[in-house]
C-alpha cells in the first residue's frame, strides 16, 4: 500500500504542471480508482486542501496519504509528489539560466499556458457543480454561484485583498451552507 502511494505521487508530482488546482484531476483519478475513497470524500480533502496553507496538491496528498494509511501514508504521499517538483526544479533551473532567451522555450511555455488554464476550469467546474451529487439547480449550488460572482467582483473590480475575500466567503459559506 505504501509503494502504491508513493508511485502514484510520484507519477502525479512529475506530470503537475500548472500548478496544484490543475493536477486535481489526475489526483481525483487515481484516488477514486484505486478505491482509496469516494468522490464525496475525495472533494472534502479539496476543499480542506485548500483551505489549509500550503499547495492544494501537496496538502491532498498527505490527506489522501493519511486516510489511505495513516501517519506513513501521509508521510509517503507527500514525499512522492514533492520529490518530482524538487529534481525537476533543480534541473531545470539551471537549463532554463543557460537558455533564457531560446525562443522555441518562450514558444513551449506558451503553448502551455492554454492547456494549465483548461485544467483549473475543469477543476472549478467539477468541484463547484459538476461532480456534486445534487441536483444541478439545488441551493448550494445557486448559493455557491453567487458567492464565486461576488468574490470575483470583490476582486477584481473592487480590488480587495484576496485573502479578506476568503474569510468573507468562509463567514458566508458558513451561513448559508
Amino acid at each position: 500500500m505504501l509503494w502504491e502511494l508513493f508511485i502514484v505521487f510520484l507519477k502525479i508530482g512529475f506530470l503537475s504542471f500548472g500548478g496544484g488546482y490543475a493536477v486535481i484531476p489526475l489526483v481525483q483519478f487515481e484516488a477514486i480508482n484505486k478505491g482509496w475513497m469516494s468522490s464525496t470524500q475525495f472533494q472534502e480533502i479539496v476543499t480542506i486542501s485548500g483551505s489549509a496553507p500550503g499547495p492544494i496538491a501537496t496538502n491532498s496528498a498527505t490527506l489522501i496519504g493519511y486516510h489511505t494509511a495513516g501517519l506513513p501514508g501521509a508521510i509517503i504521499a507527500t514525499a512522492g509528489i514533492v520529490l518530482p517538483s524538487l529534481i525537476v526544479v533543480i534541473v531545470l533551473a539551471s537549463f532554463l539560466f543557460r537558455n533564457n532567451e531560446s525562443s522555441w522555450l518562450k514558444a513551449s511555455f506558451y503553448g502551455l499556458r492554454p492547456v494549465v488554464t483548461g485544467l483549473i476550469i475543469y477543476a472549478g467546474l467539477h468541484f463547484g457543480f459538476l461532480g456534486s451529487e445534487e441536483p444541478f439547480f439545488a441551493w448550494a449550488t445557486v448559493g455557491t454561484i453567487i458567492l464565486c460572482a461576488a468574490g470575483f467582483i470583490a476582486v477584481s473590480e473592487y480590488k480587495l485583498h484576496p485573502l479578506l475575500v476568503i474569510i468573507a466567503s468562509a463567514g458566508v459559506g458558513m451561513i448559508i451552507f
